[in-house]
Protein backbone atom coordinates (compact mmCIF):
# COMPACT_ATOMS: atom_id res chain seq x y z
CA UNK A 1 0.00 0.00 0.00
CA UNK A 2 1.03 3.56 -0.69
CA UNK A 3 0.38 6.79 1.19
CA UNK A 4 -1.08 9.53 -1.01
CA UNK A 5 -1.16 13.31 -0.62
CA UNK A 6 -4.52 14.59 -1.89
CA UNK A 7 -5.29 18.30 -2.20
CA UNK A 8 -8.76 19.78 -2.55
CA UNK A 9 -9.78 23.05 -4.17
CA UNK A 10 -12.61 25.25 -2.92
CA UNK A 11 -14.65 27.88 -4.72
CA UNK A 12 -16.82 30.52 -3.08
CA UNK A 13 -19.66 32.22 -4.92
CA UNK A 14 -19.73 35.85 -3.78
CA UNK A 15 -22.84 36.31 -5.91
CA UNK A 16 -24.81 34.10 -3.53
CA UNK A 17 -24.16 36.42 -0.58
CA UNK A 18 -26.80 38.95 -1.59
CA UNK A 19 -28.23 37.58 -4.87
CA UNK A 20 -29.25 34.17 -6.17
CA UNK A 21 -25.69 33.32 -7.22
CA UNK A 22 -27.03 31.56 -10.31
CA UNK A 23 -25.48 31.56 -13.76
CA UNK A 24 -28.93 31.86 -15.34
CA UNK A 25 -29.48 35.39 -14.00
CA UNK A 26 -25.80 36.40 -14.20
CA UNK A 27 -25.46 36.92 -10.45
CA UNK A 28 -22.60 34.45 -9.99
CA UNK A 29 -19.13 35.56 -8.93
CA UNK A 30 -16.91 32.53 -8.19
CA UNK A 31 -13.53 32.96 -6.47
CA UNK A 32 -10.89 30.33 -5.75
CA UNK A 33 -10.34 29.61 -2.06
CA UNK A 34 -7.93 27.36 -0.27
CA UNK A 35 -8.76 23.69 0.11
CA UNK A 36 -7.75 20.93 2.49
CA UNK A 37 -4.78 18.60 2.28
CA UNK A 38 -5.13 14.91 3.15
CA UNK A 39 -2.64 12.11 3.63
CA UNK A 40 -4.52 8.95 2.70
CA UNK A 41 -3.22 5.58 3.88
CA UNK A 42 -4.47 2.07 3.23
CA UNK A 43 -4.96 2.21 -0.54
CA UNK A 44 -3.01 1.11 -3.62
CA UNK A 45 -4.07 3.51 -6.39
CA UNK A 46 -4.19 7.26 -6.92
CA UNK A 47 -7.77 6.94 -8.18
CA UNK A 48 -8.87 5.20 -4.99
CA UNK A 49 -7.26 7.87 -2.78
CA UNK A 50 -8.88 10.67 -4.77
CA UNK A 51 -12.27 8.93 -4.75
CA UNK A 52 -12.07 8.35 -0.99
CA UNK A 53 -11.26 12.00 -0.34
CA UNK A 54 -14.11 12.97 -2.67
CA UNK A 55 -16.46 10.82 -0.61
CA UNK A 56 -15.59 12.69 2.58
CA UNK A 57 -15.12 16.27 1.35
CA UNK A 58 -17.05 16.99 -1.83
CA UNK A 59 -19.62 19.72 -1.50
CA UNK A 60 -21.54 21.27 -4.38
CA UNK A 61 -23.73 24.12 -3.15
CA UNK A 62 -24.75 27.44 -4.71
CA UNK A 63 -22.34 29.33 -2.44
CA UNK A 64 -19.48 26.86 -1.96
CA UNK A 65 -17.86 23.96 -3.79
CA UNK A 66 -15.04 21.67 -2.70
CA UNK A 67 -13.49 18.87 -4.73
CA UNK A 68 -10.21 16.91 -4.96
CA UNK A 69 -7.80 18.53 -7.41
CA UNK A 70 -4.46 16.74 -7.08
CA UNK A 71 -3.25 13.34 -5.92
CA UNK A 72 0.41 12.34 -5.66
CA UNK A 73 2.28 9.84 -3.52
CA UNK A 74 3.71 11.10 -0.25
CA UNK A 75 7.16 10.23 -1.65
CA UNK A 76 6.50 12.53 -4.62
CA UNK A 77 5.20 15.22 -2.27
CA UNK A 78 8.32 14.97 -0.08
CA UNK A 79 10.58 15.23 -3.15
CA UNK A 80 9.09 18.65 -3.99
CA UNK A 81 10.80 20.31 -1.03
CA UNK A 82 14.35 21.67 -0.99
CA UNK A 83 15.35 20.74 2.54
CA UNK A 84 18.41 23.01 2.28
CA UNK A 85 16.08 25.99 1.90
CA UNK A 86 14.79 27.17 5.29
CA UNK A 87 11.61 28.56 3.68
CA UNK A 88 10.80 25.15 2.20
CA UNK A 89 11.48 23.46 5.53
CA UNK A 90 9.21 25.90 7.36
CA UNK A 91 6.37 25.62 4.84
CA UNK A 92 6.60 21.82 4.67
CA UNK A 93 6.38 21.66 8.47
CA UNK A 94 3.37 23.99 8.37
CA UNK A 95 1.61 21.80 5.79
CA UNK A 96 2.29 18.66 7.85
CA UNK A 97 0.96 20.33 10.99
CA UNK A 98 -2.47 20.92 9.41
CA UNK A 99 -2.84 17.97 7.01
CA UNK A 100 -5.80 15.64 7.62
CA UNK A 101 -4.65 12.03 7.97
CA UNK A 102 -7.28 9.53 6.88
CA UNK A 103 -7.48 5.80 6.21
CA UNK A 104 -10.64 4.17 4.81
CA UNK A 105 -10.07 1.12 7.02
CA UNK A 106 -10.34 3.18 10.21
CA UNK A 107 -12.23 6.29 9.10
CA UNK A 108 -14.89 7.37 11.59
CA UNK A 109 -17.53 9.05 9.47
CA UNK A 110 -19.65 10.21 12.40
CA UNK A 111 -16.66 11.87 14.06
CA UNK A 112 -15.67 13.58 10.80
CA UNK A 113 -19.25 14.80 10.24
CA UNK A 114 -19.35 16.32 13.72
CA UNK A 115 -15.99 17.98 13.16
CA UNK A 116 -17.05 19.38 9.79
CA UNK A 117 -20.66 20.00 10.89
CA UNK A 118 -22.03 18.28 7.76
CA UNK A 119 -23.65 15.01 6.75
CA UNK A 120 -21.53 13.04 4.31
CA UNK A 121 -24.12 10.52 3.17
CA UNK A 122 -23.15 7.07 1.95
CA UNK A 123 -19.78 6.17 0.48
Amino acid sequence: MTDFYVTTQCLENYGSHCHSGKFSDDSHCWKFKTGTDYIVSGLYKHQDAMAFVASICMYNGIGWKEFPSECITVCEWNAKWDMDNPNDVEYRDFKLKYVERVDPRTFDRALHERKMNVTLGEF
